[in-house]
């Protein structure tokens, strides 16, 4: 039994990495796709890839600008 619950969290946060990469590919071409330059497009992608949730908040106010 210990064996199921250890592979569920593993699973989970094995999910969560992946969200978290496709969430900053989002981002990225989102990015791309409205004109901003190249360094902008990779410092919103580091900034996402670091900072999953704060970088993707943060990048959701800054692109409306």
């Amino acid at each position: 039994m210990l064996f199921v619950s250890g592979l569920t969290v593993v699973l989970f946060i094995l999910g969560l990495y992946l969200l978290n990469i496709i969430t900053s590919i989002w981002a990225y071409r989102d990015a791309r796709s409205r004109g901003r330059n190249r360094e902008f497009c990779l410092l919103v992608l580091i900034g996402t890839l670091v900072f999953p949730v704060l970088g993707l908040i943060i990048y959701l106010i800054v692109r409306n600008d």
